[in-house]
């Protein structure tokens, strides 16, 4: 996989992608606190949790060129939350992905799957992906949706491991050939 800048090449209507930074910390923590919003990961995020996380980001930029990414509104500025292509790996295979967590006061916009088509089309046109997937819990609906929403489809599922509890996830994809149908 080769590293890409991703500074405007992640292009959406509505939406300005960007690393995240240490200094968007409170921003970030915001979110990754909340339990229903972070309900795939069974728990909210403590503040060493979220540095954690956001270095973990940082450290994926330089060894993939890409991952989660602080998302903002064009017109006003505000921040949305954390979108983007990442590496994901589902047993031991390595495979283009796309991930999303929004901040709640943003949930039924459309903004998530906006973001999700933007980096379907960054991993298709400069990653040079043949398929993207999208790791989701099977209760997570309106994630479900927004993937569908994508052009996205179940093609299997898998157990994931987080902090010693086995979570069941579907698989999302959508091939290069089929993202235009």
């Amino acid at each position: 996989m080769q590293k890409i800048d991703v500074r405007d090449k992640i292009v959406s209507e509505r939406l300005n992608f960007r690393e995240i930074t240490e200094e968007d910390f409170h921003s970030v923590y915001n979110i990754l606190k909340d339990k229903e919003i972070m309900y795939a990961w069974g728990h909210g995020f403590s503040e060493n949790e979220t540095r954690e996380w956001i270095e973990k980001n940082r450290v994926r930029y330089k060894n993939e060129g890409y991952s989660y990414l602080f998302v903002t509104e064009k017109k006003a500025g505000n921040f949305v939350g954390l979108m983007g292509p990442l590496v994901e790996d589902i047993d031991g295979e390595k495979y283009i992905g796309v991930a999303y967590i929004l901040d709640k006061k943003y949930w039924g916009f459309g903004y998530a799957t906006e973001a999700v088509r933007a980096c379907i089309k960054y991993a298709f046109d400069f990653l040079d992906a043949n398929k993207v997937i999208a790791e989701i819990r099977p209760e997570n609906i309106n994630s479900c949706k927004v993937a569908e929403r994508a052009g996205m489809k179940v093609e299997g599922k898998f157990v994931k491991v987080y902090k010693d509890e086995k979570m069941l996830h579907l698989i999302y994809s959508i091939l290069k050939e089929d993202r235009n149908k």
